[in-house]
This record gives structure tokens, sequence and C-alpha cells, in this order.
């Protein structure tokens, strides 16, 4: 996804960028990869260990999407299954890792996730894992053009269904026989024409059970107390406390336009030496955590559950619990937004969430022991100082989702529907945030705040994702892949939608492409045994017995 620092002056330079293109002479490169993510970065690794000329066109400043972004608790699934270019990214960790002066707050025989003897970590610093890209892409001698944003109006051009070229706004324009969109959005997929969906499939379109809305099965992440949803508590004269709607969240099962919530996964240390105290928001309004505050004066604990340790003192702290660090709803319009829209959004979700942080450390209403012990905690001085110690990417767990020939659902994912042509396997649960915050009401009519939307089940096992989920439509366009946002539903996608899985299909997607090349090929018509005997060469996982 992108860098949208949150600095003023960087907004500012960033439009001024936009309105005064300059001209430039194209460059050319066999496979141009666009977006900054892990998949990205694997791709164009990928494409060069196979001999093809590659450009990382990216509109961050910062790569490694969100795994260098403060999501360093990687949510893996079995383990088993991440193989080439992923592993080798977690075993190069390992390596940052095996030496002492990696351990400046911390010794490493104290932090129980170090084990001397792994090949590989799954728990690290954004910094580091931001450093291990850089120096990687440095050792493949990789070009990347950084602060790039695709023309999403008129930057692609195509001859039939052949991508020929992409443009930024700032004028630079991109010659490929090959185009890789590894962004989180699907920017450079919706560009070309190809085929996508947002929001919520129907439980019916894909026979599924876990899809649309769900009021009955989203338990967790509830309110543990009966909370009025009103300013004045049990009086709806005094009109909705802010951030929870008085509609109906629809029919069970139904699809509609809502997406899953997004967060910032911050990098949190209680190391004094460490600290910087968390920011009060421009705007900031306490009546904006009120749920909050009610549920804690009512006895929940939840806002520490996920403050999951990471290396050095630090976290990847993550939303739990009925009121957290999830914007819940406030995200619908971000996949299809313009640039400036999205901005907005982010803008506000940042706001929220330093809000928040705020609100439990300042906010004399807060408990004594909540306060206490927020007060320990603060962002980590040593993370993201360029962007006052938050993170650079936030957390687009789902935006655009291509609808190509196969489409991967629930059924492909609990092994009750054969997946055709497999390269990559994920195995993380069927995971969605909630989508909304609503006003239930109880028997006697009395109204409460619900949240809607949550799901976690287990797929039961690893599960193969199909080669047809990763390129568009016969028909639609023929040089482009498409690793991050796959063909799957909502649901099938919540699990889908993991660090390694994606670095596994920009690997995989790289491999196809270079393959496409050298036979003259569309990419839907790579052979596909030709395409899985050289992933499991270069060590790709693409079956597991379960």
């Amino acid at each position: 996804m992108r860098c949208f620092h949150l600095i003023p002056a960087f907004l500012a330079a960033a439009l001024l960028a936009a309105a005064t293109p300059a001209a430039e002479p194209p460059q050319s490169a066999d496979v141009i990869v666009y977006g900054g993510t892990s998949a990205a970065i694997a791709a164009a690794v990928q494409a060069k260990a196979l001999g093809k000329s590659v450009i990382i066109v990216s509109p961050d400043t910062h790569l490694g999407g969100l795994s260098s972004s403060g999501l360093g608790w990687t949510d893996s699934g079995k383990k088993e299954v991440i193989g080439g270019l992923a592993r080798e990214f977690y075993r190069r960790l390992k390596r940052h890792y095996d030496r002492p002066e990696a351990w400046v707050h911390q010794k490493p025989e104290h932090y129980k996730l170090y084990r001397p003897q792994d090949d590989a970590i799954w728990v690290f610093e954004p910094k580091v894992a931001e450093a291990t890209f850089e120096a990687w892409l440095r050792e493949c001698d990789i070009p990347i053009i950084r602060e790039a944003w695709l023309d999403r109006a008129a930057g692609v051009t195509k001859d039939g269904e052949r991508i020929v070229s992409i443009t930024t706004l700032n004028g630079q324009t991109f010659n490929g026989r090959m185009f890789i969109d590894a962004t989180y959005e699907g920017d450079l997929m919706a560009a070309a024409g190809v085929s996508f969906a947002t929001g919520r499939e129907a439980n019916a379109t894909y026979g599924e059970t876990l899809n649309g809305v769900q009021t009955k099965r989203a338990k967790s992440h509830q309110f543990t107390n009966t909370i009025s949803p009103y300013v004045v508590p049990d009086d709806p004269s005094s009109g909705l406390l802010p951030r929870i709607h008085d509609g109906s969240p629809g029919e069970e099962g139904e699809g509609d336009h809502r997406i899953q919530a997004y967060n910032f996964r911050l990098c949190m240390t209680d190391v004094p030496a460490n600290r910087v105290p968390f920011p009060k928001p421009a705007g900031y309004d306490p009546l904006h955590y009120e749920l909050l505050l009610r549920d804690l004066q009512a006895g929940s604990r939840h806002i520490f559950g996920k403050f999951d340790p990471a290396p050095n003192g630090k976290t990847d702290t993550n939303n739990h619990g009925s009121f957290s660090t999830d914007n819940i709803g406030m995200n619908y319009d971000y996949p299809e937004a313009s640039y400036e829209r999205r901005r907005e959004i982010i803008s506000e979700h940042a706001a929220y969430q330093q809000g928040y942080f705020w609100f439990l450390t300042n906010d004399p209403r807060v408990p004594e022991d909540v306060r206490t012990k927020m007060g320990h905690w603060g962002l980590a001085k040593d993370e993201f100082v360029d962007n006052g110690h938050w993170p650079h990417q936030i957390y687009v767990r789902e935006a655009r989702r291509m609808v190509s020939d196969v489409v991967i659902a629930e059924p492909h994912l609990r092994g009750t529907k054969p997946t055709p042509d497999s390269v990559g396997m994920g195995s993380y649960n069927m995971d969605s945030h909630h989508v909304q915050r609503y006003v239930a009401r109880d028997e006697s009519g009395r109204a409460y705040a619900r949240n809607e939307g949550d799901i976690q089940v287990s797929p039961g096992g690893p599960y193969p994702i199909s080669y047809r989920a990763i390129v568009p439509r016969v028909g639609e366009c023929e040089n482009l892949l498409v690793p991050v946002a796959v063909s799957a539903s909502h649901i099938a996608y919540g699990s889908i939608r993991m660090e390694p899985v994606f670095m596994i299909l920009g690997q995989s997607a790289a491999t196809a492409a270079a393959m496409a090349i050298d036979a003259g090929l569309p990419v839907q018509r790579v052979p596909y045994e030709s395409l899985r005997e050289r992933l499991l060469a270069d060590g790709q996982v693409l079956e597991f017995i379960r």
C-alpha cells in the first residue's frame, strides 16, 4: 500500500508533484512491478534471479508494506507451507538476530520467541524488516523508483489485451513486457480494466457460510456489558454517540458494500530509554471514546489483549476487544477512492488511534489501574523516525479483489471443492475483523452497542491457491499478474491476506511472468506443469497433506 505520511509538508509536496508532471524519457524492463509491498520485493527478486530485467515502481518511500510497518507478529498459520523467497526473508531476519549487537534493549535469552536452533524467526522489529528488504534489493541490484504514483485515470496504455506502459502522476513512463500489480489496493489491475469486487458477497454467491452480514456468528470482540449507545445513557433524544449507527445491520448472510476495519499495527515499548509518549492528535474529542469508557467502567480490561511481544522490548500492538484500535466503519470508500480521499481516510484513522491511546493514558475518568498500566507504554523512539514514530503503512486488510476465471472461496479453503494449479499455500484462519458498529435491541426494546462482521474460523489446515486466481480472466489482460489483490471472496481473502502468502504469490507471479516472456505467451496460457516444476525447484510449497 501507500506511504501516506502524516506530515503536512509531505502531503503538500506530493500534491504539488502530482499537479506539475515532469517530462522524462521512458524507462523499460522485461518486468515492471508496481507497488512497494513485500510481494513486490519477492516478485522483483525472483524476476531478476530468472534473468529478467525488472524495475520496482513504488508509490511508497519505505518498502515492505505491513511487513516493515508494524506487523512483526507474523500471521502465518502452518509455517511448514512457507517456502521459497518468503522463507528466505524470515531466515535473513533470523541471521540478523543471531548477532549479539542486534539486542540493544533486551537480552536474547529473555525473548522467548528467539531460539538459536531455529532456521527462521517469525517476530521482528519494523526497522529490521525494512533494512532487510533494502539490503536484499541492493544485493540483487534492482532499481527502485519511489514516490511514483500511477496515473489511475490515464496512466495505463494498452494495445488490445496487453499493457504497453504505465505512467505516473509526475510524468514518468515505464515500458514493460510483463506487469505485476503488487499493491494492496489493486490500482494497476483496476486501471487496466480488469474485473474486481469490493465489499462482502452473499453466502449464496460462491456457496459459502461465512460471507455477507454476520450478526449471529460475530461473537468475538464484543462489548462484554450492555452499553448504551446514546450520549446520555438510555436517552435516545440525546443522540447517538460517535462511531455507531442506528440503521439495520443487514440481512444475515447477504452481501453489502462494507469492508473489514483498518488500523495501524503500532510498534510500542515499555523501555523508558526508548519510549516516546503517545501524541495528542489535533481536534481530539473524548466523546469519540465514550463507548470504550463505559465498557471499562463496567469492568472490561480487553485493551491489553494484543500487545504481542517483539524483540528489544517492543510490541506489535493489534486490535482486541469491543472498542480498540480498529476504526470500525470508517473505510468503506477507501478501495476506489482518489489518492486525496485515501489520505483523508488514513489521517482520520491515525487521529482516531492516537486519540485512543491519549484517552487511555490521560482522561481522569478512565479507571486508575488502566491509566497506570497504559502509562508505562509509548511509541518506540527508534522506529519510524521520519514519521513521528508512527507506522508508514495503514493495515489495508482488504480493498479491491480481482474477479477472475477462478475465485477462491470458502469451499476451496475447506477442501470441499478442488483447487486447480497450485502456486502457493495459505493456512491462516478465515479472519474478518468487524465491519460495522450498530444499535441492537434486547427483548425489552432497550438499545445497546454491538459490533458485526468478526469471523475467525479455521479452514481445517493448509490449502492451495490457484494460479488462475492471480491472473485476469481470459480476454481482459494477457500480461498482468496480481499476487496481492487476488481473485477471492471476502471471507477467503480473510485467510489469504497474510504477508508470507503475499511473498509466496509474488514469487510465483514473477516466475510465470518470466516463462510467459520466454514462450511468447499470454499469462493465462503459461503451461502449469512447467510452472509447477520451476516453483518446486525454487523451494515453493504447493501441497500439504492435512
